[in-house]
């Protein structure tokens, strides 16, 4: 290899170019994917990996952030299981799947495919994908189940296996899966979808590698891997040199109706950022446990929130030191329950972190943001029509206020571009008519700059009968504040059966609520915390706001002391 061979040009072509395969990979997978959560929705990601360790190489702008660290985790754990004979190795054309959660996963519907690209006999890389397929069976449909106390209540756990065998789907195993999840007719198109966008990636790979030659795409890995450490490292340095600690809370596990500490204290030195959770709360009886891939890969989200500019790539956590926080529950050992720890406590975590470098970045840092993915889980049948369904609806909410202005209305979540399913495309597909689809008026926080406003959705179930189940948080604390900004509106759940409306007891979390024809689910998300004191707002910013019908003039008034 030349000198000349990774020069400024050549290196960001290739960089572009193995982002351009990921990308092409999510793609390819959303577009014949079956399932609205996957095809809609874009709850999902693809990436590339290292062969060595399967550290991360380039993943899609499209994917979701929680997955930057997980898959990467999972993959090393495949590649450290496959060497040590626990699993049978590989040839080209195979695919494995995996699920469990303490192999380097999230929650049992975050469901991995991975597959080894062979040049020259030899394996070049890896490549990865997730899906959330909406059912893996167990207790309630959808998986969310929030009274869990172990992880088989949740579904189905698949250690790695290969489910195609040199390009062809072992037809043994995907029975076996279809037997323990509900509506498995429909999984054909997701698991043909997921394999497909590896497939594609790989041929779009082949080019790439044809194109500039082995050696010279794996020179310049080694290139991007070493500026992403460099320019996050540039970054943390930023902060001046200290301890920041921050406290952030879980509405409850769904079993014990008692709030979660999450406890963080970053250090920030020379070499980067050392973040120790030591004090959270104790391994809880519910599905709100995180297991220990899923609270690093959290902390990463977050820093990629606060400087999106690095690329991509395992050199961006290289500055980041995460001390593993043994006996507490962002480290679920098997059998904890963990439903909740992909969509909800890594939201937490990650406010957590928002919260402690708010003050050492004040120009930088948001105040948090809405951060719930609010899982809402319906499984019904329509006896007259022969029929079943399992829909999973995850709707947006408010972003944190910031330096630069108010929060966004109705953002993805916190943990991914993923957002909600069109409203046409969930009552073509299910048995449901939505009264409402809105904005949570009034849920953002106060502040010089107010936070973004929550949704504000009703849904009714039209015909036959159904199973209700919830797993969200923000219901009993709305998201932090930032600066002396005020906290931003809390989740809102009504279920109204036969004319009678209730609020759940956990607020934010149940399962298992009985529906039938006429009854309805209501959800109003979270608004944004609000940045800075709100005495400091524009008052012709609040009359805006009145005028709009985003706050009465009482509660603009009572929040921001304004006076017509």
């Amino acid at each position: 290899m030349t000198e000349t061979a990774l020069d400024p040009i050549t290196l960001t072509v290739i960089q572009s170019g193995l982002q351009q395969v990921c990308d092409e990979m999510d793609l390819s997978f959303s577009r014949a994917a079956f399932s609205p959560v996957i095809a809609e929705a874009n709850d999902r990601s693809d990436g590339i990996y290292s062969a060595v360790d399967g550290s991360l190489i380039a993943q899609g702008s499209q994917g979701l952030p929680v997955f930057v660290g997980t898959m990467q985790f999972s993959t090393r754990t495949l590649i450290e299981m496959i060497a040590s004979g626990k699993v049978a190795a590989p040839k080209p054309g195979d695919i494995y799947i995996v699920n469990d959660p303490y192999l380097g996963g999230t929650h049992l519907m975050d469901v991995r495919f991975a597959m080894p690209v062979y040049r020259d006999g030899e394996i070049f890389c890896w490549l990865s994908n997730t899906g959330h397929w909406p059912d893996t069976g167990g207790a309630v449909p959808g998986g969310f189940s929030a009274s869990a106390t172990a992880v088989e209540q949740e579904g189905l756990r698949l250690p790695p296996v290969r489910l195609f065998k040199e390009g062809q789907m072992d037809a043994e195993i995907y029975s076996i899966i279809c037997s323990n999840i509900r509506v498995a007719d429909q999984r054909i198109g997701d698991v043909k979808a997921q394999a497909a966008a590896l497939y594609v990636g790989q041929a779009r790979l082949f080019r790439l590698l044809d194109r500039y030659g082995d050696d010279t795409v794996r020179a310049a890995i080694a290139e991007l891997r070493a500026r992403a450490a460099q320019q996050m490292r540039a970054n943390v340095t930023q902060i001046p040199p200290g301890t920041y600690t921050a406290c952030a809370y879980v509405d409850s596990d769904g079993v014990v109706n008692e709030p979660l500490e999450i406890r963080l204290t970053v250090t920030a030195g020379a070499e980067g950022l050392t973040f120790d959770f030591a004090g959270s709360s104790p391994p809880c009886r519910g599905p709100m446990n995180s297991v220990w891939a899923t609270t690093q890969s959290s902390v990463y989200l977050a820093m990629r929130h606060i400087f999106p500019d690095v690329p991509i790539s395992a050199g961006a956590f290289e500055p980041l030191r995460i001390i593993r926080p043994e006996g507490t529950f962002l480290d679920a050992r098997y059998p904890r329950p963990v439903s909740g720890c992909a969509a909800e406590v890594s939201q937490r975590i990650a406010e957590a972190v928002f919260a402690a470098l708010a003050g050492p970045l004040p120009e930088v840092v948001t105040a948090s943001p809405a951060g719930t993915s609010g899982n809402f889980a319906l499984g019904g049948e329509v006896l007259e029509e022969g029929r079943s369904y399992v829909m999973y609806q995850i709707s947006g909410g408010g972003y944190g206020g910031s330096a630069e202005g108010d929060g966004i209305a109705n953002g993805c979540s916190t943990i991914g571009i993923s957002k909600a399913p069109p409203v046409e495309i969930m009552e073509q597909q299910f048995p449901v008519l939505y009264h409402r689809y809105a904005l949570h008026e009034g849920s953002g926080g106060a502040g010089r700059h107010r936070g973004g406003f929550g949704l504000d959705y009703e849904v009714e179930i039209l015909k036959g009968t159904a199973r209700a189940s919830f797993v969200m948080d923000h219901g009993r604390f709305g998201p932090q504040g930032a600066l002396g900004g005020a906290d931003g509106g809390v989740n809102r759940v009504e279920v109204t059966v036969d004319g009678a409306t209730f609020v759940p007891e956990h607020l934010s979390k149940a399962q298992d609520i009985a529906l039938t024809a006429g009854d309805r689910v209501r959800v109003r998300t979270p608004g944004g915390g609000g940045y800075g004191p709100a005495a400091e707002r524009d008052p012709a910013l609040v009359a805006e706001d009145v005028s709009l019908g985003r706050y009465t003039p009482e509660d603009a008034a009572r929040l921001f002391g304004w006076r017509q």
